[in-house]
């Protein structure tokens, strides 16, 4: 016991300690101590007041200050620690200390801060803290952060004591308006806007003082606030608008002060009041009723129409168009009594009087914004749309017919067409509600005149509203959807214009599932018969062209899966058609046909029945023509030679990699189950029309089987779009059979082709023994065929594809055969292509290893190799021999020009001169990459390439007269981007500039002389004013 007490004595006397070096300003750490003396049990709050006695009733206000200062930052810490009977007594001490001088008053605030947030306040206690804060503080006469204070007290009441602080009524409004009347701090207006922002949305009493409480958040709008720079605090002006917007716009009962206010600062010359005032009236809209605007509507509308008709401002413009939509639409919400005026209805007259007579004038200025101010209102519901259109859509239709100039009737088509997307809102067409529907043959009429207008343009529109009309449910009659058709068939096949031609086939392609048996009836049979048609004129350019976009077409509206199971068989028969035909060697056709499936292919995916319907008759039928085109090779060497090309055999990738890469895991492995074993065994026996004069056996060797090897990209396209969790059949055999392809066939394409399907596969396989054993067998086969021997550049291509299927998976072996990459640049033979394999390292491929078939592609894969292998790049530079440097200067560039440019930023420093460098290249690849590289550098990094400027200025003006055209071009731009750069370090060199730039103007291609204008153009206007 007398330990206890010893320990205890010891405790105050330090405690005592603590407060005395505080009080005398010699410890403001002090604070600290004592609020963990508090908390671990050393002693208590009471003890802590006890301590503090003699200073609390010290004669001197700064004594008494500190006392105050160091029990309300130690409360601020143990607040939670306190008891009831602790929290009664410290709120009536801090009360009665409000009385005191004012240096005390922010301790105090700060003690009562902390007080507010005890959980164990007493009933009636947050009121009477607040009503003598209210009576014995001037709040206004505070420094900014003891405002801050206030503020924070009276928000943790408000969100703790609801129900008490409401039972001060008004008063507690009254009150809170004396506190906030005349801030001017951003930070605390900010918690001030929150606060009546609660007042008002949860319902405390604001009693008479309405207008008051107005008054005192109001008198800050508009907001004019610029933040400081380097501004601490982050306020921004945006936060305050928003903050002071949400107020006004929180209740009708401000409608009174706060309309004419708004109509006051709409008519401002400043844009900012204009559109701060509009956005705050459309907030207000959503909670205003015909009352509160009835008296100000005829204003309302005054202000909007003259801001519309006469700005030159985009934003006013559109704001004004919001506004009166939110009033339409807030007018169309009201319940009309029996004996009210419909406000709608007398609203929208006025607009009709104004607006309406200038759509018969669509030459003058008036008619666009008229026809703007017609279609906000009439957007806001369906019976404004209704009340409008009844107006307006016959009067449009009678003035189409009055002005028979093309360009007026595009202009009155426009304004239709603004009508009619306005009915896709409520989508159904009513028999009984609807104007359109009465009007539907002169509307159809309409459009139709213009679909066969000689004016491209007027056409353009037409097509739109063809679209828009379709998508009408109920509106096109079934004799109207044939006339539909026949207009689309006509303008996508026949239409000189390509613009129309296309605009028809993309109107086609939204109708078609919306109407898919006319399209399937009446579209695809005549697209068909187009497409079999044999005319005298078959190689004519005309007949080709024609054919062409019968192909688009049918691409364009297979959207439907009944339609596109009509679509792909008319577009496999044409391939057959074509690979058969007497004059099959036309490759340009079976391309064509393989852009439309590819299309299809892509409009399929989402929809899993026609993913798979797509799949299981395209994939087997292209395999199965391309297998009897490498048979017949080697007996009938005319015939089918056409889908053995290189270019068809690539156009024919995508549509198999398109129609795999969406199949369940399920039914992928259902057909991999097929196409494998055909490549791998020969197995025909799932392909169409499969009695082959001989089999199939294309990793077998012979010369005469070449033409079956080429088939190995198709294999390719399909198993390197598999999803991951797909299990391919006899993988490891298929793996080894690709190796010995890729580094044993002496065609390039094959080889390549062979590499790619290797990589494609091994990027995806699981990690283990397996992969380890297949790598390693790779390298293997790689490694003797790199250092000597006629197929160095096959083995070269194998080690790029594999290097790249484990960079992306962030594979340990990665940046071992890297390394064996960087060591091949000094290589005379092989240099050169193995520094513009870097790209392909770096680069999307389009057919394997990207994320849309499925490849391991880990993030930020290009940061890595760049930290990794860029130090490894610039040291074989610096050691390489002059004849081999070029080759490191290109790898770099490459690994640079695909670099995300904020990480390229960031190093631009140490690797500026190595770029600058590059340009000095003669290699044309290296110029063309690093040039790429340098113009968005020009523009993000400014401030560098400024230190640099004699040598780029140099290099650059030396480029635009390369050989290369794409050189030239490049430089030019880069010339172009220069002029970004600080206008002072760019005078000097102006002249010379200027002069070099003449001669690019005479280039004899035209892309070169159309960026040379651009860049001499930047720089005369170089210095000017304004600029």
């Amino acid at each position: 016991m007398a330990a206890a007490a010893t320990g205890e004595g010891v405790g105050v006397a330090a405690l005592a300690a603590s407060v005395q070096d505080f009080v005398a300003g010699q410890q403001d750490g002090g604070a600290a101590e004592v609020a963990a003396g508090v908390k671990d049990g050393s002693w208590t709050v009471l003890q802590l007041v006890e301590a503090l006695g003699s200073c609390l009733e010290n004669t001197d206000p700064r004594t008494r200050g500190r006392g105050i200062q160091l029990l309300s930052q130690v409360l601020l810490q143990c607040y939670s620690l306190l008891q009831e009977k602790e929290v009664l007594h410290l709120v009536v001490f801090y009360e009665n200390r409000l009385q005191d001088h004012h240096l005390v008053i922010p301790s105090v605030l700060q003690g009562l801060r902390a007080l507010s947030m005890c959980e164990v306040l007493s009933p009636g206690l947050a009121v009477s803290v607040l009503k003598a804060i209210f009576q014995e503080v001037h709040v206004q006469s505070l420094l900014q952060l003891d405002r801050h204070t206030v503020y924070s007290i009276i928000t943790n009441f408000m969100g703790t004591r609801e129900e008490e602080l409401k039972g001060l009524g008004a008063n507690f409004t009254f009150g809170f308006i004396q506190v906030m009347d005349g801030e001017k701090d951003p930070r605390n207006l900010l918690v001030a806007f929150q606060i009546v922002h609660d007042l008002i949305t949860k319902n405390y009493a604001l009693g008479p003082f309405v207008e008051e409480l107005f008054e005192v958040t109001s008198c800050y709008f508009p907001i004019d606030f610029t933040p400081p720079p380097n501004d601490p605090h982050g306020i921004q002006r945006e936060d305050l608008i928003l903050s002071l917007r949400a107020v006004l716009a929180s209740t009708p009962q401000f409608a009174e002060f706060l309309l004419p206010l708004l109509i006051e600062k709409m008519d401002s010359d400043l844009q900012s009041a204009k559109l701060d005032s509009l956005q705050t009236l459309t907030a207000c809209c959503a909670i205003y009723g015909q009352k509160e605007l009835q008296e100000f509507l005829p204003s309302l509308w005054s202000s909007l129409r003259r801001e519309v008709f006469q700005t030159a401002s985009e934003k006013v413009e559109a704001e004004c168009l919001a506004t009166l939509h939110a009033l339409s639409a807030c007018l169309s919400r009201s319940v009309l009594s029996s004996d009210s005026e419909d406000l709608l209805d007398s609203f929208l007259s006025s607009i009709l009087q104004d607006c309406r007579h200038h759509l018969c004038e669509p030459d003058m200025k008036l008619v666009w914004p008229s026809a703007k101010l017609l279609q906000a209102a009439a957007g806001a519901s369906l019976r404004a749309y209704h009340r409008v259109t009844c107006s307006v859509l016959p009067l449009l239709l009678e003035q189409y017919t009055k002005h028979p100039q093309s360009s007026q009737r595009r202009t009155i088509l426009e304004m239709l067409l603004g009508f009619l997307e306005l009915q896709q809102k409520w989508g159904h067409v009513e028999e009984d509600e609807s104007s359109l529907l009465s009007l539907r043959a002169p509307v159809c009429s309409v459009v139709f005149s213009a679909l066969t207008d000689p004016s491209v343009q007027l056409q353009l529109v037409g097509t739109r509203a063809l679209t828009v009309l379709g998508s009408l449910q109920g509106f096109l009659s079934p004799s109207d959807l044939e006339l539909v058709v026949d207009h689309l068939i006509r303008l996508a096949l026949h239409e000189e214009d390509s613009q129309s031609s296309e605009a028809a086939m993309e109107a086609a392609g939204s109708l078609a599932p919306i109407y898919p048996k006319v399209f399937s009836g009446r579209m695809v049979p005549r697209l068909e018969e187009e497409l079999q048609s044999e005319r005298e004129e078959e190689s004519s350019h005309d007949h080709r062209s024609l054919q062409q976009r019968c192909l688009q077409a049918l691409a364009a509206v297979s959207i439907h899966t009944s339609i596109v199971r009509e679509t792909v068989p008319v577009l496999l028969q044409y391939l057959r058609r074509v690979q058969k035909g007497s004059k099959a060697g036309n490759a340009q056709d079976v391309i064509s046909v393989c852009q439309s499936l590819h299309r299809v292919a892509l409009q399929c995916q989402q929809d899993a029945e026609g993913c798979w319907y797509y799949h299981q008759t395209v994939v087997p039928c292209l395999l199965a023509m391309a297998v009897q085109a490498a048979m017949q090779e080697s007996t009938h060497p005319l015939l089918g030679k056409v889908l053995l090309e290189e270019e068809v055999l690539a156009a024919m990738v995508p549509v198999i990699s398109a129609a795999t890469t969406h199949l369940s895991p399920e039914l992928a492995a259902q057909s991999v189950s097929r196409v494998v074993p055909l490549f791998l065994d020969g197995e025909v026996s799932f392909l169409p029309q499969n009695s082959f004069p001989c089999s199939f056996k294309p990793f077998e060797d012979g010369e005469c089987l070449e033409a079956q090897r080429r088939l190995v990209v198709l294999l390719m396209a399909f198993v390197c779009s598999l999803p991951r969790s797909v299990v391919i059949p006899q993988e490891q055999r298929l793996l080894q059979e690709l190796l010995v392809l890729s580094c044993s066939c002496n065609c390039p394409f094959i080889a390549t082709t062979a590499a790619k399907c290797f990589a494609g596969l091994v990027n995806k396989h699981p990690a283990g023994q397996q992969l380890d054993e297949i790598l390693q067998l790779a390298v293997n086969k790689m490694e003797p065929d790199l250092a000597e021997g006629p197929r160095r550049m096959q083995a070269l291509t194998l080690l790029l594809w594999v290097t790249k299927a484990l960079v992306l998976r962030y594979h340990p072996l990665s940046s071992r055969l890297t390394d064996r990459l960087l060591g091949l640049l000094g290589d005379v033979e092989l240099g050169p292509t193995a520094a513009d394999g870097f790209s392909l390292l770096m680069a999307e491929s389009p057919d394997v290893l990207h994320k849309g078939c499925h490849a391991d592609v880990r993030i930020m894969f290009r940061q890595r190799f760049f930290t990794d292998n860029v130090p490894k790049l610039v040291q074989g530079f610096h050691g390489a021999g002059p004849d081999v440097k070029a080759n490191y200067l290109k790898g770099l560039s490459h690994v640079l020009n695909h670099l995300p440019k904020p990480v390229l930023v960031t190093e631009l420093p140490t690797l500026l001169s190595l770029l600058l460098e590059a340009l000095s290249c003669s290699d044309r690849v290296v110029q063309l990459s690093t040039l790429s590289c340098l113009q968005p550098l020009l523009l993000e990094a400014p401030q560098i390439m400024s230190l640099h400027v004699d040598t780029l200025v140099t290099k650059f003006l030396s480029l635009t007269s390369s050989p290369t055209m794409a050189v030239r071009i490049a430089a030019l731009r880069c010339a172009h981007a220069l002029a970004s750069l600080p206008t002072t370090v760019l005078l000097p060199y102006k002249a010379r500039v200027i002069r070099a730039l003449a001669k690019p103007l005479d280039d004899k291609k035209r892309l070169v002389r159309k960026e040379a204008v651009a860049a001499r153009g930047e720089w005369f206007l170089l210095g000017s004013p304004g600029r």
